[in-house]
């Protein structure tokens, strides 16, 4: 006896060693034997031979139309006997019954599994909606075979263009254009962006960082919405010489400085900070504009405002422009003694707007030494860097070495220019110390008043930010308000909207335990940090492309630790293959392999030991 039954989901057929009524032993086509429950047989049969049956009933089952058996089947639940007897017009034979039943059973989207032999068919419109189904999924089938092909040629799907950046950044990976590329990457054995890249999908390599960092954290785009204009201030003028002192790339130019000398001896020092926050209102368009950017986002040859270019030149100051400014004047002895402090809003018209190129070759250590700074702002320079002085000592931090260096990135047409600056110059050093007064002074004024703000404290080595004034030690101060960069950091112009109501003696935007303040904080900490780590990227990025740019085989290296190296004149720290433990700050020379622009990697090998380094910098830094 043989027969044809379902085991796990298939049907089978066998021959049947024992039948104890429930159970039967059954030997399977391959000379599998088991045990088999009585209710799972749906055909016993003499002949053919299983083999046979097997062959036979699958040639049948192709041979029949699935949709046209749905069309003359039962509306209703029925068995497949019935069909059989109806389709083939008399009792089937065991050929004919097995073979419908593996039909039957190889359509579940035209007939539906009720019990043992038994099915339904399935409504029309279920139906149509499976074979669209499939016949969708074939489509997709087809379509994914052909990106691999093209893929794997290094040709770019035209459907894969307006996807790039989801492929890129945040691919979907159950649609078909993800696996296609994740196929295609496992035989090509690159990364899907490499891929991509060799496919011509990335034609910048600039432009794959830069879009990552806007669809994560500007999905909407850098335009900004139309706004209207902010009102002018009607404000008295200040009637002094200002002057700013910034990079030549700077064009949110925040803080500028006066000097006036007094009757009778002694001088007036002006720190005057643009003063956004007089048309920028708590509430308004632009301040939600403001608070959603948070900051400027700085990278080498470009930048994303946090206000509208209009709102910046309306407030920057610059050169020969009549601007308002939050202004701190500094009344000075002839010792330079601070004997008054007085904050104004007002008008100020910036006489000059200098730049670090221009100013540093005349304004130096050198120069300051001999006491001679060829300058037409040269007195007021000297007064400046003088106070200066007296400040850095005031905080307790006189004579302190500022060691490392900063590095400026001119990006023209493509050519990277990097600049390194030795940290704690004069030029640096006076701007910082006037910032710090100002910053620390102002936030004094507040919590005289009860006014909050938000500051950056510093205790026990930690850097937090808080609405409570507390000391900054790292700094030597006792508060510090961030409010000297109000064109480039929502923190600062929240802060300065509280300084313009002391001022004017009007109730704070912000009141103590306000919840707007108290977010700001938290998200400007948060996109602060996402911006730094995006600038580095991009600076690291940069490094990479003028070491490719000047074709550098070879260049000087200080060791940070191990095997750790920093380029000498970059800001580029990356590992030095074969490099035997040498002390920290050792000169070595090492060779340029590799570069990657796309995962931001370099490969260098140790060359040798050096006596000293090649940048000048470099050397001055270790002394």
């Amino acid at each position: 006896m043989h027969i044809f039954y379902e085991e796990e989901g298939s049907l089978k057929a066998g021959t049947v060693l024992a039948d104890q009524t429930t159970s039967l032993q059954v030997e399977a086509l391959h000379g599998k034997r088991g045990k088999l429950k009585a209710q799972a047989v749906l055909l016993r049969f003499e002949r053919p031979t299983p083999a046979e049956l097997t062959v036979q009933a699958q040639a049948l089952a192709a041979s029949l139309d699935a949709d046209f058996l749905w069309e003359v089947c039962p509306q209703e639940e029925f068995a497949y006997e019935d069909l059989a007897r109806e389709y083939f017009g008399q009792a089937p034979d065991p050929v004919q019954a097995a073979g419908l039943l593996l039909k039957l059973h190889g359509c579940p989207m035209h007939f539906y599994k009720k019990g043992r032999g038994r099915y339904k068919s399935a409504p029309a419109d279920a139906l149509k909606a499976a074979l669209a189904s499939v016949e969708r999924k074939r489509l997709q089938a087809e379509a994914q075979r052909v990106y691999v092909e093209q893929l794997t040629a290094f040709a770019l799907p035209e459907d894969f263009r307006p996807l790039l950046p989801r492929l890129l950044y945040k691919p979907d990976k159950a649609g078909i254009e993800w696996k296609a590329l994740e196929a295609a990457c496992h035989a090509a054995k690159l990364s899907p962006a490499h891929l991509l890249e060799k496919c011509g999908g990335i034609p910048s390599s600039r432009d794959y960082h830069l879009q990552r960092f806007l669809l994560e954290h500007f999905p909407e785009g850098t335009a900004f919405p139309e706004l209207p204009a902010p009102a002018d201030a009607d404000l008295l003028d200040a009637g002094v010489q200002a002057f700013s002192i910034d990079d030549v790339t700077t064009t949110e130019i925040d803080d500028a400085f006066s000097v006036a000398s007094l009757p009778g001896g002694g001088w007036r020092v002006g720190i005057h900070i643009a003063a956004p926050a007089l048309g920028v209102h708590s509430g308004d368009g632009l301040d939600a504009v403001a608070r959603r950017r948070l900051s400027t986002v700085y990278m080498p040859g470009d930048k994303i405002t946090m206000l509208p270019e209009a709102v910046i030149h309306r407030y920057t100051l610059g050169e020969s422009l009549p601007r308002p400014a939050c202004s701190l004047y500094l009344t000075l002895s002839p010792e330079l003694d601070i004997t008054d402090r007085e904050t104004r809003l007002e008008q100020v018209t910036i006489a000059a707007n200098l730049r670090h190129d221009a100013l540093e070759p005349v304004f130096n250590e050198a120069t300051l030494a001999q006491g001679k700074i060829d300058h037409p702002f040269g007195p007021e320079l000297k007064l400046l860097w003088q106070l200066a002085q007296r400040l850095e000592a005031g905080r307790g931090k006189a004579n302190e070495a500022q060691r490392g260096l900063d590095y400026n990135f001119y990006v023209e047409a493509e050519r990277i220019r990097i600049a390194p600056r030795r940290r704690g110059s004069p030029l640096d050093k006076l701007v910082a110390e006037l910032m710090i007064h100002a910053n620390a002074e102002w936030g004094r004024q507040l919590a005289e008043h009860g006014i909050p703000g938000i500051y950056r404290v510093q205790s026990n080595g930690k850097v937090k930010m808080s609405t409570v004034p507390a000391p900054h030690q790292g700094l030597g101060v006792a508060q510090y308000l961030w409010a000297s960069s109000p064109l480039r950091r929502y923190v600062d112009l929240l802060n300065q909207r509280q300084i313009i109501a002391m001022i004017r003696g009007d109730a704070p935007a912000y009141e103590p335990g306000s919840e707007i303040l108290m977010a700001a904080m938290r998200e400007f900490e948060l996109a602060y940090e996402v911006y730094g780590d995006f600038q580095r990227t991009m600076e690291r990025y940069w490094c990479l492309r003028w070491l490719l740019q000047e074709n550098v085989r070879e260049i000087g290296a200080e060791v940070v630790r191990e095997s750790l190296v920093r380029l000498e004149g970059l800001p580029l720290v990356t590992k030095a293959l074969g490099m035997t433990a040498l002390a920290e700050g050792s000169a070595v020379r090492v060779a340029v392999g590799s570069i990657d622009l796309l995962d931001l990697t370099l490969q260098c090998r140790y060359v040798e030991n050096r006596d000293r380094f090649s940048h000048p910098f470099f050397d001055l830094d270790q002394k």
